[in-house]
């Protein structure tokens, strides 16, 4: 199956304004944009037909071709990442059975969660979407907490049935737990990871639904697919010992970085 992966990036962000272009020093200390770094991390996955960058903002358009990736202009009025991946699947023409949609402010995603995210999808008739999970440790788990002590949004948590359907997404830590857990102890919860595989139909589809309640409360993209009654399909992917974090605000560049220097990330 012919596989297509899309990274949408938008300069005006509501919480980080030019977050694409936010530049991030690796262990080398070389700095690179953060959609340099998500366009690289998309580069290293296997079986991918065709790689672009999705945005409706001259200075990334600029910046990407600069470091030699395709681009795909798409309009100011695309409300979310899936909406712009859309958006510039329809202007590429289609002919992809697979659209991954690699946010790019995920620069650590590991080329194995794609590729695993588009084997379950495959696997797996009855899902229309898939998003990979990644079973938190309490180092994890602690970091989300003091974001949120902290009034800061930081990572997503999923829940998901046992054939691993989703059931709800979060911004807060789900499911509720009372215990106390060391940094190397295994949790209940899943982080999700934002990276997503659709389904050509579905992903059409998307942009003509109404953004529903719990979308708009969670502002979680994700949300308005469960909302229409379809299949989001939960694909647990290991760490191997690798660190993931997504980058929401200012002061998740320095843990980014710190990350990348513990894991030798250049």
């Amino acid at each position: 199956m012919s596989v297509l992966i899309v990274i949408p990036a938008r300069y005006a962000s509501s919480r980080y304004p030019g977050k694409p272009l936010a530049e991030l020093k690796g262990a080398t200390g070389v700095s690179k944009s953060l959609i340099q770094r998500s366009w690289e991390a998309a580069c290293e996955v296997n079986g991918v037909d065709r790689v672009v960058v999705a945005t409706d903002d001259d200075r990334i358009k600029e910046a990407s071709e600069a470091f030699g990736a395709e681009v795909v202009m798409t309009s100011e009025t695309c409300a979310n990442g899936t909406e712009r991946c859309a958006e510039a699947f329809d202007a590429l023409g289609g002919g992809y059975e697979i659209v991954v949609n690699l946010q790019g402010d995920a620069p650590l995603t590991p080329a194995w969660f794609i590729e695993d995210l588009v084997a379950g999808l495959r696997n797996d008739p009855m899902a229309e979407v898939a998003t990979p999970v990644l079973r938190c440790d309490g180092r994890a788990l602690n970091g989300f907490l003091e974001d949120r002590k902290a009034g800061r949004v930081g990572g997503t948590t999923a829940v998901f049935t046992t054939d691993r359907h989703a059931l709800y997404f979060s911004k807060e830590v789900v499911p509720f737990t009372s215990e106390t857990y060391a940094d190397e102890d295994e949790t209940p919860v899943f982080h999700h990871v934002g990276v997503y595989a659709y389904r050509p139909s579905a992903l059409g589809a998307y942009p003509r639904w109404s953004s529903g309640p719990l979308e708009q409360l969670e502002g979680l993209e994700q949300l308005r697919f469960m909302e229409h009654g379809r299949q989001v399909l939960c694909v647990e992917v290991e760490a191997r010992g690798r660190q993931f974090w997504e980058l929401n605000n200012p002061e998740d560049v320095p843990r980014i970085e710190a990350m990348m220097a513990e894991m030798g990330t250049a």
